[in-house]
C-alpha cells in the first residue's frame, strides 16, 4: 500500500479550483504540493504547502522540481501551462526513476498538440475530420480558386495558445500583409458553426479512455471557456475514443471541436486540464479521483458519459487575500 499520495502541481498560477478539487480527493490520504514562479498566483495560497521557483527556462529548474519531489515524497506530478508539459514530457524518466508519476502524455505526442499544422496532418492522415490548414500560402490561394475554401479564414501562429495573435481575414491581401509581417503562421478554414469542448481522462494504467464531458461553449473569453452547458452524443463520444486511442493520449486532456452542419470536426488538443474543467467536475466527472486511483495503482471504470446534460457553467471573479512576506 502507498505510505502518501502527494501530488505536485506546477505552474498554478489562478487555478485554484484544481488546487481544491485535488485537496478535497485526498481527504488526508497525501498533501497537495503547488507551486508558481511567482508569489502572487493566488492558487499557491489553495495548497498544503507551496514553492515559488524559478521561471521554467532558467537553468537548473528542472533540479529545482526534482528536489521538491524528493523532499515531499511526491507521487504524481501535473503542470497547468503548456511549454511546461513538453519539459515535464521530456524528462519523464528522471521523475519515474524517483517514484514520481508524471500525468502527461508521451513527448513526441504533446510536440503533436502544440503544432497545430502537425495535428492537422495526423487528423487528415488518420481519417479523422478536421478543419482546413494551411501553411503553403500559395496552395491555399489555388484552392480559393478552386472553391475547395472561401474567405473568411483564419491566420495564426502554427505554435500558440490562449487565442493570442489570431486574425480573421477576408482577403489576399491582408494575408500577404500578415506573412510578411510574422513567421510560423498558417492559415485555418472558417468554421461557422457550433464549439464544444470536451474534457477527456485516459487512465495512465490501462491506456483506456475513461472519461469524456462534453460542453457545449456559450461564450470565450481569451481562449478558455467562461460560459457552456454540458451536452452528450454518442457519435462524438466515439469520434473522440477512437481519436484518444488513436494517438495515444495519456491521462488529462481537453479537445476542441466545431459542429457545423450536422458533422463534428476536431480543431485542437491541450493536453492538460483545460480552463473549462471545473464544469465537468460540479457535473461529477472527478478527474483528480481517477488521477489519484492510478497513483494508487488502480485502474479507473470506465466512466464515459455519466453526468447530466442540460448543466450550465458560469466563471465569475473571486479574490484573495494574503500576508506574505515572500518576495
Amino acid at each position: 500500500m502507498i505510505d502518501n499520495l502527494n501530488v505536485l502541481i506546477l505552474s498554478c498560477g489562478t487555478r485554484n479550483k484544481i488546487v481544491q478539487y485535488f485537496k478535497k480527493e485526498l481527504d488526508g490520504r497525501g498533501i497537495v504540493v503547488a507551486t508558481d514562479c511567482s508569489n502572487l498566483a493566488p492558487a499557491l495560497y489553495e495548497a498544503d504547502k507551496h514553492y515559488v521557483v524559478p521561471r521554467m527556462d532558467e537553468d537548473g529548474y528542472l533540479d529545482v522540481i526534482l528536489s521538491i519531489c524528493k523532499e515531499n515524497r511526491i507521487k504524481a506530478i501535473l503542470s497547468l501551462i503548456d511549454p511546461e508539459l513538453s519539459l515535464i514530457a521530456k524528462h519523464k524518466h528522471e521523475f519515474m526513476d524517483i517514484g514520481v508519476l508524471p500525468v502527461v502524455s508521451n513527448y513526441d505526442v504533446v510536440e503533436m498538440c502544440f503544432d497545430k499544422y502537425k495535428m492537422f496532418q495526423f487528423l487528415e492522415q488518420n481519417g479523422f475530420p478536421t478543419v482546413k490548414s494551411y501553411i503553403d500560402k500559395e496552395k491555399f490561394y489555388n484552392d480559393v480558386e478552386s472553391g475547395i475554401i472561401n474567405y473568411p479564414v483564419f491566420v495564426k501562429p502554427v505554435k500558440g495558445s490562449a487565442s493570442i495573435n489570431i486574425s480573421k481575414v477576408t482577403s489576399k491581401e491582408e494575408i500577404e500583409l500578415l506573412f510578411s509581417r510574422f513567421d510560423n503562421l498558417m492559415i485555418q478554414e472558417f468554421m461557422d458553426g457550433t464549439e464544444y469542448g470536451a474534457d477527456v481522462y485516459i487512465d495512465m494504467i490501462s491506456n483506456e479512455p475513461v472519461a469524456i464531458f462534453l460542453k457545449e461553449k456559450l461564450k470565450m473569453r481569451a481562449g478558455e471557456t467562461d460560459k457552456s452547458v454540458s451536452v452528450k452524443d454518442e457519435s462524438l463520444f466515439k469520434l473522440i475514443t477512437d481519436f484518444v486511442k488513436k494517438i495515444e493520449f495519456k491521462g488529462i486532456i481537453d479537445v476542441d471541436i466545431f459542429k457545423v452542419n450536422g458533422n463534428y470536426y476536431i480543431s485542437e488538443v491541450n493536453p492538460r486540464f483545460g480552463g473549462g474543467y471545473p464544469h465537468a467536475h460540479e457535473s461529477g466527472v472527478n478527474v483528480p479521483g481517477m488521477i489519484i486511483n492510478n497513483i494508487s495503482k488502480d485502474v479507473n471504470q470506465n466512466k464515459i458519459g455519466k453526468y447530466d446534460s442540460g448543466t450550465y457553467m458560469m466563471k465569475y471573479n473571486e479574490i484573495k487575500i494574503e500576508q506574505t512576506n515572500e518576495g
